[in-house]
């Protein structure tokens, strides 16, 4: 049973938004003809950084929490990650905007996006000669400045309270998979390529990889849904 800890994490992960995703006044599951490209794209760029980091033993698994059953370096477990915590976040993604689009869309977020890229150039700077770090904020930075300086969205409100709220269930979930509650972590970190500080047991990066995780997400799904809704108006 042990084996099965890292897919049992996805599958709790996953299990409530994937079956509220029917839910006649959410209907999510209208959206997986815009969500299945967007999340395989961001998948594979993600895939990558993590089959390098792998290689590079910034971080690792523990085999004795996964089936055994390894592609490019990386146990099948962490390669569903990829699948089931960004739909579990989409679907919260969409139900905020279901139930109070408006409110999210309208309020201003330009503030709030000048102190994230300002901190993530600050913790660039500071720790750069780290890899995950210096790999993280890299991409934080240049994702938040696009987004809030180059392509300017109304969806962005949105996401960051998004965000804010699947912050404490993204925290649990990682928590889990860095060894909270378990004899040992099933995703292990090596103490050179991190910042050192960490939320319990959870390395404080990893806050700002899930943000650059379900942002980039966000972004291709938000995309190809317009051209989704225009060849059906076409």
């Amino acid at each position: 049973m042990k084996q099965y800890t890292y897919l049992l994490v996805n599958f709790f992960s996953v299990i409530v938004p994937f079956l509220c995703s029917f839910h006649p006044k959410l209907m999510f599951w209208k959206n997986v003809k815009a969500f299945l490209p967007a999340n395989i794209i961001t998948t594979i760029l993600f895939l990558v950084w993590d089959v390098w980091f792998t290689d590079k033993g910034v971080w690792g698994f523990n085999p004795d929490y996964v089936m055994g059953v390894f592609v490019w370096g990386l146990p099948i477990e962490e390669i569903l990650f990829f699948l089931c915590i960004p739909y579990a976040c989409l679907f919260s993604y969409h139900c905020f905007g279901v139930w109070k689009e408006q409110a999210l869309r309208n309020y201003s977020t330009k503030a709030i996006s000048i102190l994230l890229v300002l901190f993530g150039i600050v913790m660039l700077f500071c720790f750069y000669h780290k890899m995950y770090p210096m790999m993280n904020f890299v991409v934080f930075v240049f994702l938040i400045s696009y987004l809030a300086f180059v392509k300017k969205p109304n969806w962005l409100g949105q996401f960051y309270f998004t965000y804010l709220i699947m912050i404490i269930p993204f925290l649990i979930v990682n928590g889990v998979l860095t060894g909270t509650g378990l004899d040992a972590p099933i995703v292990w970190y090596n103490s050179n390529e991190i910042i050192g500080l960490r939320i319990k047991t959870i390395p404080f990066e990893d806050v700002f990889y899930g943000m650059s995780l379900i942002g980039l997400n966000i972004l291709l799904y938000e995309g190809f849904l317009v051209k989704l809704k225009g060849s059906r108006i076409s």
